[in-house]
């Protein structure tokens, strides 16, 4: 008989974890694949890793082997113990208790490699192998998914059993090896229905070849190994299809959730870019409280801001053209006239209108090109902590070295409380400077302007209040509106844009606070403007 191929145990392999690469790396590849089918591919791949356990059965496998190999050895050392110190008589008893006990086949060979004794010639055989002609075709079908099993792990090869017409110690090589090295050796092979037959040969009595120079052989059909196998086998499938059916329909499921609200999103932002409906309604999603909920109604506010934005430009662009048209128009009446008067007088007083209306032009110019800057400078500001009060005292403080300011005192009054805010220290300042300018313009000449900072309910507060003629409740949100200018009878046409107190509140909001027209706290005539942001948090000061 051919040499048998004993089993090894397998090793780990180390290398066989592979180092994750970085994710930007390894998404380029999937960019143009739909979200369906990512999501569907990656629940396909985890019940891929768990189908994987049908390799790791063949470990399994092969410790149960492993197991039955060192039982194997036990027993015909156990068995040869016995037999050696045995009359004859008791041998055979021996031989057959022990086969029908066990369920093992044991031959008992004389020195010279005939056969002496064999249980199954003795009494009833313990085991029959099986027939795999008789046996139903999905006992075939496990056995074809063995090989194919052994075929991917790389399983090495096993001899088929095969019984000897006239058996002898020369057709076993465990025999041979046995005697040569004085232990037990055991060897596998399979049966014809793919069962393991392990073979266990060991010398009878002490020393190599024995007292008496025979040998035994013990054979166990270990069926058990692979109906284990092949239960575990069968489990697993059943889990695997189970699972892959379930991981179907959540996928999809997954997958219409994510997909179909996406979609709605993508066919709003097409129609929204294309401009081709303005009254287009961007899903807001309202009943989703996840993430796809809050990228659409974020979607939906950012629509509804970027039409409010070109509104405005709109609007601004409007209100500059008109704004533009009449000291242009002036200037043009001016100049076309001065062609044709003679009298210096009128012509010096023309000369003043163009030259006003230059001015005027120039003005509106800078503060329109300021304002619509503003927007932007603020979107690239960085917001640092301030303290509101001291920049407020820093401000009032340069205001008085400035000439034409000496008839207006201006008071800086100091309240209670914590005044650091996260801010642009420039574009606040320009809001004190914009506030104190529209308070000492409508300041009397006898009047005064106070500026009071403090803080209480969560905010801090900077209010501006002169002893002018005030504002009219219903005028109070009109004065915030570009270029609406009502200025004091005295003060000379034109010299006001009307952008000062929108400019300031566009700051203000851009810093999550407020500008708003309020009533004196001592109820005196006059106007008061009042800012208010809110305080500076551990995030601002880190």
């Amino acid at each position: 008989m051919a040499q048998a191929t004993a089993l090894p145990t397998p090793e780990p392999n180390p290398a066989a974890s592979p180092r994750l690469r970085p994710v930007r790396r390894r998404l380029w590849r999937t960019r143009g694949i739909s979200l369906t089918t990512r999501i569907l591919a990656v629940n396909v791949i985890a019940l891929a890793l768990l189908a994987g356990g049908f390799f790791y059965l063949d470990s399994y496998r092969t410790q149960l082997i492993n197991e039955r190999f060192r039982l194997a050895r036990a027993e015909a050392e156990i068995a040869a113990t016995a037999l050696a110190k045995a009359s004859p008589d008791q041998r055979r008893r021996l031989l057959v208790d022990i086969g029908s006990s066990q369920v093992l086949q044991l031959r008992l060979f004389s020195p010279d490699g005939a056969l002496e004794q064999d249980s199954f010639h003795l009494g009833p055989p313990a085991f029959a192998f099986v027939d795999p002609a008789s046996e139903p075709w999905f006992q075939s079908a496990a056995r074809a998914l063995d090989r194919g099993v052994d075929a991917i792990v790389g399983a090495p090869s096993v001899e088929n059993y095969r019984e000897p017409p006239d058996t002898r110690a020369a057709d076993w090589p465990e025999i041979a090896r046995a005697r040569q090295s004085g232990r037990t050796e055991v060897f596998l092979r399979y049966a014809p229905d793919r069962t393991p037959v392990i073979t266990a040969a060991t010398p009878v009595g002490d020393g190599a070849g024995g007292d008496r120079g025979e040998m035994l052989l013990t054979m166990r059909n270990a069926l058990d190994v692979t109906q284990a196998v092949r239960d575990a086998r069968q489990t697993l499938v059943i889990i695997i299809g189970l699972a892959l059916f379930l991981s179907v329909q959540l996928s999809l499921f997954l997958a219409r959730t994510i997909v179909q609200p996406l979609r709605a999103l993508v066919r709003a932002a097409v129609r929204v870019r294309l401009g081709r409906d303005r009254a287009v309604v961007v899903p807001r999603l309202p009943d989703r409280g996840d993430e796809i909920g809050l990228l659409a109604r974020a979607f939906s506010d950012m629509t509804h801001a970027l039409r409010q934005q070109i509104d405005a430009v709109e609007s601004f662009a409007a209100d500059v053209a008109h704004e533009l048209k009449n000291p242009l128009a002036s200037l043009a009446s001016a100049v076309e006239a001065m062609d044709k008067v003679d009298d210096p007088d009128l012509r010096r007083q023309l000369y003043a209108i163009a030259t006003h209306d230059v001015q005027r032009l120039d003005r509106l110019i800078s503060e329109i090109a300021e304002a619509s800057r503003i927007d932007a400078a603020l979107s690239r500001a960085t917001f640092a902590p301030i303290d509101l009060a001291l920049l407020a005292a820093n401000v009032v403080g340069a205001r008085g070295a400035r000439p034409g300011l000496a008839g207006c005192p201006i008071r800086f009054r100091r309240g209670e409380g914590d005044t650091h805010v996260a801010g642009d220290a420039l574009q606040l300042e320009r809001v004190m400077d914009n506030l104190l300018d529209n308070a000492v313009s409508f300041s009397p000449p006898d009047g005064e302007v106070e500026v009071r900072i403090w803080a209480d309910g969560g905010r801090v507060h900077l209010s501006v209040s002169d002893d002018g003629p005030g504002v009219a409740l219903l005028d109070r949100e009109k004065v915030f509106d570009r270029f609406h200018s009502v200025r004091p009878d005295e003060e000379a046409f034109g010299g006001h844009s009307g952008l000062g107190l929108a400019i300031a509140r566009t700051i203000a909001e851009a810093h999550d606070g407020t500008l708003d027209i309020v009533d004196k706290p001592d109820g005196t005539p006059g106007a008061c403007l009042m800012l208010s942001l809110p305080p500076i948090g551990e995030e601002d000061e880190e």
